[in-house]
């Protein structure tokens, strides 16, 4: 599908809300959602975080900048349990996340391509992925599929959407079971100018409720409008800019 079809699927996108409800509600003026010490993940002899530190308020959007290779994916995937790291300490929410082990609740993610099953739906493959979990039903999947500008109503396969179609039901997964910590990598990709507004204008709405974003991009505009604290990694080491 083209740009100009996934346009048509996102009109009236601007009038939709989440209708959502977070973990935590809305009020975090002061707490820290996310905070990591020391660090280190190694693929053989190959450092890729080296002692790496931050704490990230909530209700906040943080940026996460750096080239290739410089380690956002790998920090996204400690922070969220798909990846082991071999020192350090994450906290969640104050509360200590283990991966494999313990990984709080609340935490929604993109992390590279979101996969989805082709032969089905973007509502059916949401509500599978709810019910993983039962605690939303068919009408906040279907709030969230609204919000990031589909149709629910669609029986369209995803075998059939567009990459900026795919990207936006993969960014509705995300935030669909009220998550308050959002982990997304590279979200934007794949999307066309009015999809990038739209999903802008999406990820301050979430902010405006409470949630607490950790965005992983390569673009410096998306960057510079949403972001309240940029961090940045180059060769294992992060730094805060912003």
């Amino acid at each position: 599908m083209g740009v100009n079809s996934e346009q048509t699927q996102c009109e009236g996108m601007r009038s939709v809300t989440t209708g959502q409800k977070t973990f935590n509600g809305s009020d975090h003026s002061g707490e820290i959602a996310i905070s990591f010490e020391g660090l280190t993940k190694r693929y053989g002899d190959t450092v890729v975080l080296d002692g790496v530190s931050a704490s990230l308020g909530a209700g906040k959007i943080h940026g996460l900048v750096g080239r290739n290779g410089s380690g956002k994916t790998v920090l996204l995937k400690c922070l969220c349990g798909l990846a082991r790291y071999n020192e350090g300490r994450i906290l969640l929410r104050g509360e200590e996340a283990v991966p494999y082990k313990h990984l709080p609740a609340g935490i929604g993610v993109i992390i590279e391509t979101p996969g989805f099953s082709p032969q089905y739906s973007g509502l059916r493959n949401l509500m599978y992925l709810a019910r993983l979990q039962n605690r939303v039903g068919k009408e906040e999947v279907r709030k969230a599929i609204e919000a990031v500008g589909l149709d629910p109503g669609s029986r369209k396969h995803v075998g059939k959407y567009s990459l900026g179609m795919r990207q936006r039901l993969g960014i509705a997964q995300a935030f669909m079971e009220g998550q308050d910590i959002l982990l997304l990598d590279e979200p934007m990709n794949g999307l066309d100018k009015q999809g990038l507004a739209d999903m802008r204008q999406l990820f301050l709405q979430l902010k405006e409720e409470g949630r607490t974003i950790v965005l992983a991009s390569h673009s410096s505009e998306d960057i510079g409008i949403l972001c309240d604290t940029v961090h940045e990694l180059e060769h294992g080491r992060m730094e805060r800019i912003r």
